[in-house]
């Protein structure tokens, strides 16, 4: 028979006291983690080193490393790239909060019920599948330079707020697409409860569905916040001196791509947070699916 775990008399404090199999499960546990570890590192540390020598014994390396680590123009990029990099910034937060917005409002449009409601779901149906299979670039293409050629009293031919409106258009159709997954995932029990407790519609889906839509779509609404975060660099395609455009001028005037490798680093920097941020998140949503908590 198994050993059980022991109590210590309540007249001693009722203090509990593992079973010496329990012990033993446990120093088991930590010493298989600790070999798993040193296995890992040693791996790693071994494929790193194999890659470096391949690389650096390659016949065009130091060719290579003089055109994309030059530590001569990584330091002459950095400032500008930096400084460029405060408007690939702006528009992520701009055009983020526009994404959020709008996605919302196309997976609520697509998701109304009744006959009177069908223009405007066909609509939403109509703009989600047009941006979702037209490419990021032919979209910026499109509008930075369709948009000034129809030369419209009034409208902007500012690159920056018409390569946003690229931006704005491509990736509302996926977050709405994200936003509406969330809400056909709610058990349609959810509505009839609060229709029964004297909710409308609209108060049934602004208090009851939304609120658990939101929450379990999280992860997702952050990968595709990363991938915006990555994308306001095609915004140099319009002329705007962002992160990648000041590497552009950079390396064009000495033909040396090292300004390239800083543009990129700088955006692997940023967005390496943000993805472990997501990880964070969607850990911490499954352990409380699989605890039983809401989601």
């Amino acid at each position: 028979m198994a050993e059980k775990e022991q109590r210590v008399p309540a007249g001693a404090g009722d203090a509990y006291v593992p079973s010496r199999r329990r012990i033993e499960r446990e120093r088991f546990q930590r010493a298989r983690a600790r070999r798993a570890t040193a296995v890992a590192a040693l791996s790693t540390l071994v494929t790193g080193v194999v890659l470096f020598l391949v690389i650096t014994r390659s016949p065009g390396w130091p060719r290579t490393r003089e055109t994309f680590f030059s530590a001569e123009y990584a330091r002459k990029a950095l400032p500008e790239v930096l400084e460029g990099l405060l408007l690939n910034l702006r528009l992520l937060v701009v055009c983020g909060a526009a994404v959020l917005v709008i996605g919302m409002l196309l997976a609520i449009a697509r998701t109304l019920r009744g006959p009177v409601f069908f223009p405007l779901r066909a609509l939403a149906t109509a703009y989600t599948d047009f941006f979702r299979g037209l490419p990021l670039i032919i979209c910026l293409l499109m509008v930075v330079f369709g948009v000034p050629a129809l030369r419209l009293q009034g409208v902007t031919t500012d690159p920056v707020v018409l390569g946003g409106s690229a931006l704005v258009l491509t990736y509302s159709a996926y977050v709405a697409e994200v936003f509406r997954a969330g809400i056909e995932s709610v058990h349609p029990s959810q509505r009839a409860a609060a229709r029964s407790l004297g909710l409308s519609s609209g108060q049934a889906l602004r208090y009851v569905v939304l609120p658990q839509a939101v929450r379990r779509v999280v992860p997702p609404l952050l990968n595709d916040l990363v991938s915006l975060q990555k994308d306001t660099g095609l915004v140099s395609i319009a002329g705007a001196v962002d992160a990648v455009y000041a590497a552009q001028i950079i390396a064009g005037k000495d033909f040396n791509y090292t300004p390239y490798v800083v543009a990129g680093l700088v955006f692997v920097a940023l967005t390496i947070p943000l993805t472990r941020f997501t990880d964070w998140i969607t850990a911490r949503m499954d352990r409380r699916r699989a605890q039983g908590g809401t989601v």
